[in-house]
């Protein structure tokens, strides 16, 4: 093989190699972006459930304990 050519394709995939790293870079970085968006959310839906937890909880204990319903 000619060394001209030989450089040509090692140069070729070189390019091809840096092409496909810098498209996993952004793919990470929007995978990365995806992920904290989630996380956000899910920190939110806990402060839900906590909060609606804590009503329920105020609600049960409001409630007097084997009292007859009012038609008896």
């Amino acid at each position: 093989m000619c060394d001209v050519f030989r450089g040509t394709i090692m140069e070729e995939r070189l390019i091809d190699l840096e092409i496909r790293i810098t498209r996993q870079e952004d793919m990470i970085d929007e995978l990365n972006k995806t992920v904290y968006q989630q996380q956000l959310k899910i920190d939110r839906f806990e402060t839900v459930l906590k909060e609606m937890a804590r009503r329920i909880m105020e609600l049960e204990s409001d409630k007097p304990l084997n009292e007859k319903p009012p038609h008896y």
